[in-house]
């Protein structure tokens, strides 16, 4: 078996040695580099230290490519307590060769003091593109590879968080990256990040530097597939004379929320406009108590739409389609979660006259993190400034999602419809319509966004995070192949001199 190179961060921690030495004493490996930011004088048999930059940056990356000489690369980011199992390098290095990858990677174990529990991760397919696709503790690259892709492709000079991530979307151009449905490996946990707790990472202002370079090495990556946008391509929305009920309804679905719900719909009801609106809630057959509120508040409020749908299988995707369906449906529809409100009682005018003055497709607000009593809890706004007129389009299928509330032309979502589950459907829909519209946005907190135990992301099984990450991920696969033929079409119209 052909010999490989393990690399890995220096840490101070205890047990970084024993990690280290274990790695260095299997039978493939040949050398062990250590990177190090600071000179340290650690001394660890068999292994090599180098002074450089962070592990994830170009330079950094740069420099250990041209140092290995081994025909594979381990890889290991992050500094973590790791014990590789019996044979398992070998069986990567197997699994490397017999698909032609360029990366592998491997199911493991978490570890703690209650024992050992399967971690399973998920299959890369070509929409798994986010920057926080996990791989595990554990890399194993081929360096022919990787060097045919740096010929090929380059890497961004000068990136500090996402070399990476760039070398990872180059590879992956002309080379497989292959999962092993096997747990090669234990992953000891010494810190414990409580579920839910990095969820608005990418949104945090403090991280708008690594979210910029993400976004450049992520829109190269898409121009080098043919699947970048140009802005000039997106359309405004035609407005028809097509009558309607009311100008705006805002659309509620629930399902059990007795807590929260009479609070939202109250919080719509409340909203002050210069033109006609209802408020329909699509009450999904709750078994909690919350049809009972529902009846009493449209008994005592006329705007209200209460409708409980025939069929027994919707998600909140399904819901949103039934209430964009309803005859009393006004021209534009404007979300509301069941367990959120309004901050103000011009939230709803606000998004409608975006939507007018635009001709969006959709228009996106902002919202404020708040827990159950509505007290502010951080990071506070999320606004996704990350959006741009000119790149959003692109960079929404590197995020995780557009922000809220969301308002849409309801002509519009009639035709391309939500899609029937209860997690991504949102997403899936902004990312069809920003495929060929325009989306508009509105900077300041119009929204409150609750987070309790409620919540349908609240605390969620490893199970049901990878069961999630795999939707979003097969959204973006569909959505990579159909900005590929569009994208290929403006080309040719392009090239015949017609404009796009």
């Amino acid at each position: 078996m052909e010999p490989l190179t393990v690399v890995i961060p220096y840490s101070p921690d205890p047990f970084f040695e024993k990690t280290v030495l274990s790695l260095a004493k299997s039978d493939p490996v040949e050398h062990v580099v250590i990177v190090s930011q600071e000179p340290t004088d650690t001394k660890i048999d068999g292994c090599r230290l180098l002074l450089a930059g962070p592990m994830v940056s170009q330079e950094t990356l740069s420099l250990i490519l041209g140092e290995v000489r081994t025909k594979y690369l381990l890889l290991i980011p992050e500094v973590r307590q790791i014990s590789i199992g019996s044979e398992a390098l070998e069986k990567m290095v197997g699994g490397l060769e017999s698909t032609r990858a360029g990366l592998v990677y491997s199911d493991f174990y978490d570890e703690n003091k209650d024992g050992k529990t399967l971690h399973p991760l998920n299959d890369y397919q070509p929409g798994s593109v986010r920057d926080d696709f996990d791989f595990g503790a554990v890399i194993l690259f081929s360096i022919p590879a990787l060097r045919k892709t740096q010929k090929e492709y380059g890497l961004i000079p000068g990136t500090k968080f996402s070399g990476l991530y760039d070398l990872r979307l180059k590879l992956s151009i002309d080379h497989s990256l292959s999962h092993l449905k096997e747990p090669l490996y234990s992953v000891a946990w010494t810190n414990h990040v409580r579920s839910g707790e990095n969820l608005f990472d990418y949104v945090d202002p403090r991280h708008q530097p690594i979210q910029k370079e993400m976004e450049a090495v992520f829109t190269d990556y898409l121009k080098k597939i043919g699947a970048y946008l140009p802005s000039d391509h997106l359309k405004k929305v035609e407005e028809t004379p097509d009558a309607f009920p009311v100008e705006a309804s805002v659309i509620i679905p629930v399902r059990n929320r007795k807590e929260t719900i009479a609070e939202a719909v109250k919080s719509a009801l409340s909203q002050e406009t210069d033109f006609p609106f209802n408020v329909i809630v699509v009450d999904n057959h709750s078994t909690d108590g919350t049809t009972a509120i529902l009846s009493d508040l449209a008994r005592q409020h006329p705007r209200l739409r209460y409708i409980v749908p025939r069929r027994t299988d919707l998600g909140i995707g399904g819901c949103w389609n039934e209430g964009l369906r309803h005859k009393d449906c006004g021209r534009y529809a404007v979300q509301l979660d069941s367990d959120d409100l309004y901050s103000s009682s011009q939230t709803l005018q606000k998004m409608v006259d975006l939507l007018r003055q635009g001709h969006y497709a959709m228009v996106i607000g902002s919202y404020t993190l708040v827990d159950f009593t509505l007290t502010e809890i951080p990071p506070g706004l999320i606004d996704h400034r990350e959006w741009t007129d000119d790149n959003g389009h692109n960079n929404a299928l590197r995020i995780n999602g557009l922000g809220a509330p969301r308002a849409f032309n309801t002509r519009l979502m009639r035709k391309i419809r939500f899609p029937n589950v209860s997690y991504g459907e949102d997403y899936a829909a902004a990312l069809r319509i920003c495929r060929e519209y325009r989306i508009g946005r509105i900077y300041e907190s119009l929204y409150l966004c609750r987070r309790w135990p409620g919540n349908t992301d609240a605390a969620p099984s490893l199970r049901e995070i990878n069961r999630n990450n795999a939707f979003k991920d097969k959204i973006r696969t569909t959505e990579i192949l159909a900005r590929k033929k569009i994208a290929k079409g403006i080309g040719q119209r392009a090239g015949d001199g017609r404009q796009p």
